[in-house]
């Protein structure tokens, strides 16, 4: 018998059990769902959470896949007992949908400069020209995974024009896209807003900093949903008093919680959301995990699998 172990946290049991119970009985009845002590050497497929009680995949000689319950996969690769077979990253459509509803909505706010009338006071009624058409704003996606490239086919069926980055060259239908450092550089002349769904590796810490910052136009607003360490903090706050930088979401940061004391906190036009862009949704989350389990008894390729060499 094929056996499946949760091995996440504790605190997300609750969620997850009904769902993955279901999804075992719906597409794999043959399984068996281990939860608690278990032998090693006699599990096949693990649902994972870095937090859980798995460290070491060493015991672990049978594993076909790792299924992570998260998009990102940083401390899976900071792990020194990585585990020896393969490692797929969370890309159910739950995922997807909910971080491009977020991104999507704080586009279209900082498009129709939404805090600053929010801001104006009783009796005010004078306002510069308003916002251009949608048609006529340009959006930059900073990293085209699964998730980039989702939301930036979203923000352009509205009718922006977007333009996508990613570390090697990809094609993408409605978006024009750049790779490598030196479109890196180009792509920050080219947008208004800039969307950071950027995975967290050596590459790409500390990418957004005060030399990338100059390099974007005077104005230029900022949507991070990706990783707190893309962005040099005291950098950014910097452009923002500035004004070169004309406001900032932040859904992500290298301390979370985001210390009461943090100075990003009291920094004009930023607004900071506490890690909600991209919630797992256990219901899709059991039916992709699931799908994963089934396509390696069928001996087909595995969805989303991590480089781990690339890291993400």
């Amino acid at each position: 018998m094929t056996k499946i172990l949760w091995a996440a946290s504790d605190e997300v049991w609750s969620k997850f059990e009904a769902p993955l119970r279901r999804e075992i009985a719906a597409q794999m009845p043959e399984a068996e769902l281990v939860v608690g002590p278990h032998d090693p050497a006699e599990i096949e497929y693990m649902v994972y959470a870095p937090n859980g009680p798995v460290k070491s995949f060493d015991d672990y000689t049978r594993l076909k896949l790792v299924q992570n319950i998260w998009a990102g996969v940083d401390l899976i690769l900071a792990n020194p007992d990585k585990p020896n077979c393969p490692v797929a990253r969370m890309a159910d459509t739950g995922m997807a949908e909910g971080m491009s509803d977020y991104v999507l909505g704080h586009v279209l706010r900082h498009h129709l400069q939404t805090d600053y009338f929010a801001s104006m006071s009783p009796g005010e009624w004078f306002h510069d020209d308003p916002p251009p058409l949608a048609r006529d704003r340009k959006v930059a996606i900073l990293g085209l995974g699964n998730l980039g490239i989702y939301c930036g086919q979203r923000i352009a069926s509205q009718g922006f024009e977007v333009h996508g980055w990613s570390r090697s060259e990809k094609h993408v239908e409605g978006i024009k896209t750049y790779a490598g450092d030196q479109g890196f550089l180009d792509i920050l002349g080219k947008a208004e807003i800039f969307v950071l769904l950027l995975p967290n590796t050596p590459q790409t810490q500390n990418i957004i900093n005060a030399d990338t910052l100059a390099r974007m136009p005077k104005g230029a607003s900022i949507i991070n949903a990706g990783r707190g360490d893309a962005i040099v903090d005291a950098d950014l706050i910097s452009a923002l008093t500035s004004g070169h930088i004309s406001q900032a979401t932040l859904d992500v940061f290298r301390q979370e919680p985001l210390p009461k004391d943090d100075p990003y906190w009291t920094t004009p036009n930023v607004l900071i959301t506490p890690h909600v862009a991209a919630e797992t949704r256990a219901s899709t989350a059991c039916i992709f995990a699931l799908q994963n389990f089934v396509r390696g008894e069928k001996g087909e390729p595995f969805l989303a699998l991590v480089d781990m060499e690339k890291g993400y």
